[in-house]
């Protein structure tokens, strides 16, 4: 399966008589919400959706960003006119997280066919496509979560799996080291797990780098065909980049959607520091 698009691609698709419903899903992290951006600028046809509100439930023990009321997740996608045997496009204007997000919980909710934007926003304005400030009403869709299609993991299972497989960390190294913490109560790793920022899928245009080298690169972390893989992050975005960087390779993974936000919380929880799994 393909996971991504270019922006080629997608303006060629775009014009055909059945374009894919089309997601922009700006965000970042700490910052204001991206409508305002979007309202600005944006691909033509493209529906705002907002991360922190539609594509996460409320914060809390689960972690910043948990898994939205299956219900609730329903609603917003079909109000942005997702339906089941329509393709999906998602971007954002980031490095591919937010992006990388909503194309993880559509697969996830048994979409069949999403992909996301590579590049995003930016390379869409390289490739001399326009943007527009028309806020389009899109026809509803009829989308219906089929939650599982995706695998998940546990605190307990990402705990497991960092010593019986490969758990991945995806945040920048020193907060993986615990050098620094901004955001959560504590600095660190889960103990096993193994860094491997999110900013290494990608090239300087942001745009993700090839198969093989993704391949190589987890390889080179352990990833490889037949071992279990897991992935998290702070709050379960920059994880989904990394799976989505994963299936690129060719590399099923799962996702501990809480991620350190949720392990941190929990003064229970084991927590190792330095440069080493732990």
């Amino acid at each position: 399966m393909n996971h991504l698009i270019t922006a080629p691609e997608l303006a060629n698709t775009l014009s055909t008589g059945t374009p894919p419903a089309l997601l922009d899903v700006r965000w970042q992290l700490g910052g204001p919400p991206g409508r305002s951006q979007y309202a600005t600028g944006h691909l033509p046809g493209a529906v705002y959706v907002d991360l922190d509100t539609e594509l996460a439930g409320p914060p809390g023990a689960d972690g910043r960003h948990p898994l939205p009321d299956p219900t609730d997740f329903a609603d917003a996608m079909r109000a942005a006119g997702v339906r089941g045997d329509r393709p999906v496009v998602v971007y954002d204007a980031g490095q591919g997280w937010a992006a990388a997000r909503a194309w993880w919980l559509l697969r996830w909710a048994g979409h069949p066919d999403v992909r996301v934007l590579d590049g995003g926003l930016a390379s869409w304005t390289a490739s001399g496509a326009t943007l527009t400030s028309e806020i389009p009403v899109p026809t509803a869709g009829d989308f219906t979560p089929a939650p599982g299609a995706l695998p998940v993991l546990t605190a307990d299972e990402a705990a497991a799996l960092a010593r019986t497989g490969v758990l991945l960390d995806a945040r920048a190294a020193e907060r993986y080291r615990g050098d620094v913490e901004p955001i959560d109560r504590v600095g660190g790793h889960i103990p096993g797990a193994v860094s491997a920022p999110t900013t290494e899928n990608v090239t300087e245009d942001g745009t993700f780098r090839g198969t093989g080298a993704l391949a190589a690169r987890f390889a080179a972390l352990g990833a490889k065909d037949g071992t279990e893989v897991g992935v998290y992050c702070g709050s379960g975005v920059s994880a989904a980049h990394e799976v989505l960087a994963l299936a690129v390779a060719g590399i099923p993974a799962a996702l501990y959607v809480g991620s350190w936000s949720a392990w941190s919380s929990d003064a229970s929880r084991l927590v190792a520091t330095g440069g080493l799994p732990g």
